[in-house]
């Protein structure tokens, strides 16, 4: 009897980021541009804008005092 080879299945996608969960969000055109502006005063390297969102929502819910 011939050996059995297994070849392992490739993973589509890029290789996840992280163990958190993911959460899709839609914004408008004068939301992104206020982002961005944001990114831009932030000290390099920059954050990209899911970073960006994170550390957004980070000083809002410490602002909030939860």
């Amino acid at each position: 009897m011939k050996k059995q080879t297994v070849i392992p299945k490739k993973r589509r996608g890029p290789p996840a980021t992280g163990k958190g969960e993911p959460v899709v969000v839609r914004m408008h055109p004068p939301q992104l541009a206020a982002l961005d502006g944001w990114i831009a005063q932030q000290p390099p390297p920059f954050p990209t804008r899911p970073e960006a969102v994170r550390r957004l929502v980070e000083i809002g819910l410490k602002a909030k005092g939860s």
